[in-house]
């Protein structure tokens, strides 16, 4: 069996070892240190954001911003439909409601015209949300301009999920600039990775400060152990910070490996009449984390589930589009609000695929990976 082939595995650059050496020479090998102070400003800079506390993972950064747009239960929570299920669990964590927004087919993120019909449904019921999240799609930035301002009319804020999205750009600016918060994510199969971890920002400098005192155990300033709130174990090591500093210094080498290889997808396979690659909106440019694209079925017998099981058969793993979550077992009795009478977020699952992406991925992986795909059309 050949070597397997993975969708979007890590990858070490020449700089990582250094830091965590320094790190473990240091003895700062406790949670918090100076490397997640310097990782922290370093992604703050790099985004364009002053204000930036490191994490555990992306979930408990988003878990932070709806306790910091003070969700209670039963409160309405407005979340992208298309994203991974992280996004509406911490809806849960708080016990409100979600409400589940469209894509579009522009971009695959929140759909504003869905948007907008959700906040006309929410005031005829005086129910408007506490906070909207939306999420950066496959490394590719929402319609912010469009949604915050349609969010601004009912002053409610929005929640930007860029953990996907960490290097895109929409209009010169990169993702985890917008909103009232955004999320950051350093997971193993991220363009960047801490191994595990997150962050979250925002130009407040005093919702992180608050972030920053939840994720440390709400401990109160007292010399003893004192704690007048609940609060979470949720920050990031100094050694995991190290890490993302390394990974940091050659981000933007791995978004560009990202988009030649997209390019060489779409030239290898854009003469097959049944693939439709993921669009990029003239607004932004994505990192394409991932490259993904629809299968459209037809009489040449090539469908998404033929493309997945024929490179398994070869040990390479793609993988389905996030299933949405209007979809899953577990928010399938929560309401979807389209634009359509069809849901846009639907059809994507049902025909998309994730092809192999990791920027490690070698020119002739990725011809063998394209020349299964043509022999089955």
């Amino acid at each position: 069996m050949d070597k397997r082939i993975y969708l979007s595995p890590p990858h070490l650059g020449d700089h990582e070892l250094d830091y965590i050496k320094d790190a473990l020479e240091s003895n700062w090998i406790a949670p918090l240190g100076p490397h997640v102070d310097a990782f922290e400003k370093e992604i703050g800079e790099y985004v364009g954001v002053e204000n930036a506390v490191a994490l555990s993972s992306g979930t408990a950064a988003l878990h932070l911003a709806l306790k910091l747009c003070d969700i209670k239960p039963g409160d309405t929570v407005f979340c992208s439909d298309l994203t991974f299920v992280a996004s509406a669990n911490v809806i849960l964590y708080e016990n409100a409601i979600p409400v589940f927004i469209d894509s579009d087919l522009i971009s695959w993120t929140m759909c504003p015209k869905a948007l907008e019909n959700a906040f006309i449904s929410a005031q005829k019921n005086d129910q408007l949300p506490k906070a909207v999240i939306v999420t950066d799609i496959y490394g590719q930035s929402a319609d912010y301009d469009t949604l915050i301002e349609i969010c601004n009319q009912y002053n409610v804020p929005v929640i930007e999920d860029a953990a996907e999205a960490l290097g895109a750009e929409y209009k010169n600016k990169k993702c985890g600039f917008f909103g009232e918060m955004a999320v950051l994510s350093f997971n193993g199969n991220k363009m960047i990775t801490t191994s595990g971890g997150g962050m979250l920002l925002s130009h407040n400098p005093d919702l992180i400060e608050k972030a920053r005192f939840l994720s440390t155990q709400a401990r109160d300033n007292a010399i003893h152990y004192e704690h007048s709130e609940l609060g979470y174990n949720y920050r990031l090591s100094n050694i995991l910070a190290a890490l993302g500093r390394g990974q940091l210094r050659i981000l933007n080498q791995y978004i560009q490996s990202c988009r030649d290889i997209f390019s060489r997808y779409v030239d290898g396979l854009s003469s097959l009449s049944a693939i439709q690659f993921m669009p990029e909106p003239e607004y932004g440019l994505s990192t394409r984390w991932l490259t993904t694209c629809m299968v459209s079925p037809n009489n040449s017998g090539i469908n998404k589930e033929s493309i997945i099981t024929s490179l398994e058969n070869e040990n390479i793993e793609a993988r389905p589009v996030w299933k949405p979550m209007h979809l899953q077992p577990l928010y399938n009795k929560y309401e979807i609000i389209s634009c359509k009478d069809e849901s846009i977020s639907s059809n994507i699952f049902n025909q998309g695929i994730c092809l192999p992406s990791g920027v490690n991925l070698s020119i002739k992986d990725q011809d063998k990976i394209m020349s299964i795909i043509t022999k089955i059309y």
